[in-house]
């Protein structure tokens, strides 16, 4: 056999072993691409993303695309070959596991806070959207889960509202643990509540809740210091004055906070605040219409512009490494309120966009 063929049949034997090894050896990485962007001010699978009854709206044009990112599953085992190709590839990220999936986290528990968080942030949305409108947005402290086995199941439920703890009222979440540590354990604690199911119907009735009902639980004691507890976790929840619903499937986490308040914003302003023009962006949003930092910003860009998006609402916090590989033909604008983004909005419309806040490059 002439040296060269002999040389050619090696170095192709040695590809395909290694091909194969690569196939086989499994490495301890995840995945991070481009996910779809949805307008909110526009439809998903037939149904509009926001739905606003109760209120006068107004037209609207242009998007408000909120982004996303696929990222591999916590359960999913890439291999070698895998991983180095999603290093070469441009559009992707290859991170470490742990990064996504800390603590050994599964898919499912993955999932369930990935929907928590998503749960939150239209709430969040909700309440900063009204808010930076000038609405009244009525806040009351609310059980938000029970601890199993504890001492408050079965007594209290996720969503009734806690109107006070031994006759004392509650303003804030945190009231309730202040309240429920001045006791010793075993010391009976009452609550004064409105069950979660009349909550509910108050609120899509827009009415005041009826008579609050008593409840008196038993504290238990807490490991470490021994102090008392009940068990439950209390939270804010909020009453509106009109219905706004939010419907997007299999998207999770709080990322698309900001996006949905301006989708809000948009239908209950007269004027057309993008102009027509394609703005996507991202970003969480707490109550007070703070606007806070995300994971997955490389991805969230490339996805918006391969959607069409030439304005990208960027968190300041995420601008130094969204600039750092901001794709052709897309402005990042630097945001860190919904006044911020407004405001942005407002002068992207119009054309002015000669003041706009920029991110910078590092």
């Amino acid at each position: 056999m002439p040296r060269r063929t002999a040389t050619m049949l090696a170095s192709t034997l040695m590809l395909f072993v290694l091909f194969c090894t690569g196939l086989f050896i499994k490495v301890p990485y995840a995945e991070m691409s481009p996910g779809p962007t949805v307008n909110t001010l526009g439809d998903s699978r037939g149904e509009a993303v926001l739905s606003i009854s109760g209120r006068k709206t107004y037209r609207t044009s242009g998007h408000l695309n909120m982004t996303t990112v696929r990222v591999t599953g916590a359960d999913y085992d890439m291999n070698l070959l895998e991983a180095v190709y999603g290093w070469l590839a441009g559009d992707n990220i290859v991170v470490p596991h742990d990064n996504l999936y800390p603590n050994g986290k599964t898919d499912k528990e993955s999932t369930q806070e990935n929907a928590e968080e998503f749960s939150q942030s239209q709430e969040s949305a909700k309440v900063a959207a009204l808010k930076q409108l000038g609405i009244p947005v009525s806040a009351r402290v609310v059980v938000s889960s029970v601890v199993k086995a504890s001492p408050s199941e079965g007594k209290l439920h996720a969503g009734d509202v806690i109107q006070a703890v031994d006759g004392t009222p509650v303003k804030e979440p945190g009231d309730v643990a202040k309240l429920v540590t001045k006791h010793k354990a075993g010391e009976p604690v009452e609550f004064t509540i409105v069950p979660a199911a009349e909550a509910a119907e108050a609120e899509r009735a827009h009415r005041e809740p009826g008579a609050p009902t008593k409840i008196t639980i038993t504290s238990g004691k807490a490991e470490g210091d021994g102090h008392a507890i009940v068990g439950i976790r209390a939270g804010t929840d909020h009453t509106f004055p009109f219905t706004v619903d939010i419907k997007l499937a299999d998207i999770g986490g709080p990322s698309a906070g900001l996006m949905f308040a301006l989708g809000i914003v948009d239908k209950l302003t007269p004027e057309d605040l993008t102009g027509g023009k394609f703005i996507a962006g991202t970003g969480t949003i707490d109550d007070e219409g703070k606007v806070g930092p995300i994971g997955g910003i490389q991805m969230k860009t490339i996805g918006a512009r391969q959607a069409g998006a030439e304005y990208f609402l960027t968190p300041a916090e995420n601008c130094a490494s969204a600039a750092a590989h901001v794709p052709d033909g897309l402005t990042l604008v630097k945001v860190s309120t919904i006044g911020d983004a407004t405001k942005a909005l407002e002068k992207i419309g119009k054309g002015d966009t000669a003041g706009l806040p920029h991110c910078d490059k590092p």
